[in-house]
């Protein structure tokens, strides 16, 4: 099987780039065909739920994956932190979030033969224009929310929406969709048939194209947690911010349509810890230091905006861009979002890949006007710095890069990363 996907790779170098981008959509096609024969088809053993949107997927798929195990399904799991199958827990070490043809129906096979029930799936746009999902019936679908990300790969944000969309398209009358209503692209997505449609959110008025809804009510947000209602039953949840609880109401969602009971998803949302390099608190004495993974413009301001609404000291931010010529766009937008929430900046390196760190500090730096920004290429300096200047009280968020593994330099290079590890190393540092 690895000398067969070796095979169509080569071919892939040896044909003049120009044809290849002609013949590309139709490479993609048939190499997820193959890959799907080759493993037997194995989503025909299991109900795949694929989770797409801009921001809050990883989230959402580790939340049903965790209320669904907890009703005692067995479930298997891949998104850009990790892989699950049962038991079976691994790091997500391939520096993407939705796996190639290959891996991802060897994936599914093994989640299979395990005998799992389901298995959730975080669904990309990138895999999407890749036919990375083809030749997988999905069960349920569902929709985060959508903002602008990509645009330069897709082509623009309509292109970029259509390519979410093809997951919709693809569940034709057999699968189900499921919405988040208060997002402006909610009827959009509720065009396409479904074998039933439900809705989620807290703002939403009412909505003629759903069967279902899901809306909470009277809730409340501290740097402790979340409490809303839903159905007359008051929740607590161990996350932070209003896109949170976005993502418990999907996760909800998903979990009464497969007939787990209120009280059950109840009590598994209130034993949730947090997600890993999502809005993670590293450090809480004598400062708080937070690490996310924010990496677009609406995901970083949600970010800021929490913080400033439930911790009361200085908010210092260390905040990067992905080289490799990906969303230049985003790089000056970053820095304005910065500039109105955070009291001091501190702008680094994340992943450049081939670029010139420098560069893409200066275009992230072009976006401030009325604050400057202290400038690093290193990061572990950056984070470095930003303790330092950090007194008791305050805040130290660190986004762009979570949990992740590796960070990815020139040549195709990759040096072990973790920003959670580099902070824990660089207080310690401080207090000698």
């Amino acid at each position: 099987m690895m000398n067969l996907e070796k095979l169509l790779r080569f071919g892939r170098k040896i044909i003049p780039k120009s044809l290849f981008e002609f013949f590309q959509p139709i490479y993609h096609f048939w190499l997820s065909f193959v890959a799907s024969l080759i493993y037997g088809f194995p989503y025909r053993k299991l109900k795949v739920i694929g989770v797409t949107g801009t921001n809050g997927k990883s989230t959402v798929v580790h939340l049903i994956s965790q209320v669904l195990e907890d009703a005692g399904h067995s479930v298997a799991m891949a998104s850009s932190i990790e892989f699950k199958i049962k038991d079976k827990v691994w790091k997500n070490e391939l520096k993407m979030t939705m796996p190639g043809r290959f891996k991802l129906q060897k994936f599914l096979s093994q989640a299979a033969k395990a005998g799992c029930q389901y298995l959730i799936l975080e669904v990309t746009s990138e895999g999407i224009r890749q036919h990375r999902q083809r030749f997988i019936r999905f069960y349920t679908t569902l929709l985060t929310n959508l903002t602008e990300e990509h645009l330069e790969s897709h082509g623009g944000f309509d292109n970029y929406k259509r390519a979410k969309a093809k997951l919709f398209h693809q569940l034709r009358t057999r699968g189900k969709s499921i919405v988040n209503l208060d997002d402006p692209n909610a009827n959009y997505f509720l065009q396409f048939p479904a074998a039933a449609k439900w809705g989620y959110g807290i703002d939403f008025q009412s909505s003629d194209q759903v069967n279902v809804t899901v809306k909470a009510s009277n809730y409340q947000l501290s740097q402790h947690g979340i409490n809303f209602r839903v159905d007359g039953q008051n929740f607590k949840v161990n996350l932070l911010g209003k896109f949170n609880l976005y993502n418990v109401l999907a996760t909800m969602s998903i979990c009464l349509m497969e007939k787990v009971p209120l009280d059950q998803i109840k009590l598994s949302l209130a034993k949730v810890k947090g997600i890993p390099g999502r809005l993670e608190v590293v450090l809480k004495e004598p400062f708080s230091v937070i690490v996310d993974y924010a990496h677009t413009p609406d995901a970083l301001e949600k970010v800021y905006q929490m913080i400033k609404e439930s911790f009361s000291g200085k908010i210092i931010g260390v905040l990067g861009a992905a080289g490799g010529g990906r969303d230049k766009w985003k790089r000056p937008e970053f820095a304005k979002i910065a500039e109105k929430y955070l009291d001091k900046i501190i702008i680094t390196n994340e992943d450049p890949y081939d670029e010139n760190p420098q560069v893409i500090i200066n275009d992230i730096s072009k976006g401030l006007k009325e604050k400057s920004a202290e400038e690093f290429t290193d990061r572990r300096l950056a984070i470095r710095r930003a303790l330092k200047l950090a007194q008791e009280g305050d805040v130290v968020i660190i986004t762009g890069k979570g949990c992740e593994p590796w960070m990815c330099l020139a040549h195709g290079k990759k040096i072990p990363w973790d920003d959670r590890e580099v902070v824990r190393e660089e207080f310690k540092k401080l207090n000698k």
